[in-house]
């Protein structure tokens, strides 16, 4: 996988035109998943699509003036910085509020993208054309961010992210989100496993610390590490990866403090409850933020964190 900073200009501009290919695909399987039932938002988005289409068209003319006819194959998935979208079929039913926030996040980061590509750019004329596409994105993300005021109920407005909310979710939340549940389940088995292999609340309470705070580490850095979010508007790679970070090494050392406790007994039970909180509290942010089901999210946390528990326990009793 390459570093945005390590491509050519002329990369820079097979992947734009790769880019506006996709995006063009995907704006139409949106509109034709929503025509049944709001047809004057799948014109909207076929408008959109369409306008893809022809900033596709203008990409390839100037590529061909200042490359000739060959364009490498180098598509989005293939450089750091880009969201891995998961295929559309994963995703469906397709409703118009789930449609209207996956169309506003291609757009914008198409527009970070162009608005990158323009400040690497050397040539008048690409630099020109990436301005130009980059305005283009602002004026569609405004007509996506205004069909919510069209057709969205109070009610859906109310619980849908504002541009400020969802770059909260991507730059907080979800980094925190992954922190807290590898925390608070990874951490099961060993701080577990400890306590029943040694029966000793003070060294089951040093192997949860180390647990935690090894994990927090590990995943600090493989957060911060992962992109740079220039162009995903994930945010500062420091600042994902400290709440990442801190928000692992929290969610191992909350099971983990009870074991301060000198009675072994009430240590493993006040444990265990704040193992069930951890877990609710897990499913309850999925199910606010991440458009999950409630119930769907609690039985895949607790189901995957008494696989774990139940780990530790066999282990600790071998």
């Amino acid at each position: 996988m390459r570093a945005f900073s390590e491509l050519s200009e002329q990369e820079i501009m097979a992947l734009a035109i790769s880019l506006e290919e996709e995006d063009h695909r995907v704006f139409v399987e949106y509109a034709h998943a929503i025509s049944a039932n709001f047809p004057a938002t799948a014109k909207v988005f076929s408008e959109i699509a369409e306008q893809e289409s022809e900033n596709r068209r203008r990409l390839i003319d100037l590529y061909r003036q200042r490359f000739g006819e060959h364009i490498p194959l180098i598509r989005p998935h293939d450089v750091r910085g880009f969201v891995k979208h998961e295929p559309i079929w994963m995703v469906r039913p397709l409703g118009l509020d789930k449609v209207r926030k996956q169309v506003e996040a291609r757009i914008y980061e198409t527009r970070q993208f162009y608005q990158r590509a323009q400040e690497r750019a050397t040539d008048a004329g690409i630099r020109q054309l990436l301005g130009d596409l980059a305005a283009v994105e602002v004026r569609q993300e405004n007509v996506a961010r205004q069909l919510g005021d069209e057709h969205l109920t109070a009610d859906s407005r109310a619980a849908e992210a504002e541009a400020q909310r969802r770059m909260f979710v991507l730059q907080i939340v979800q980094p925190g989100l992954a922190g807290l549940m590898d925390g608070s389940v990874s951490t099961l088995a060993p701080l577990f496993a400890a306590a029943f292999a040694t029966m000793s609340t003070w060294q089951t309470f040093l192997v949860g610390m180390a647990a935690s705070v090894g994990a927090g580490i590990s995943m600090g850095f493989a957060e911060a590490l992962s992109d740079d979010g220039t162009l995903t508007g994930r945010g500062h790679p420091l600042l994902r990866g400290t709440v990442t970070g801190l928000m692992t090494a929290i969610g191992g050392i909350g099971h983990t403090l009870p074991f301060l406790i000198n009675d072994f007994r009430i240590a493993t039970i006040l444990a265990i409850v704040v193992v069930l909180i951890e877990l609710w509290v897990i499913a309850w942010i999925r199910s606010r933020y991440m458009d999950t089901k409630f119930l769907r999210a609690a039985f895949e946390i607790v189901v995957g964190g008494l696989i774990v528990f139940a780990a530790g326990i066999l282990i600790g009793n071998a």
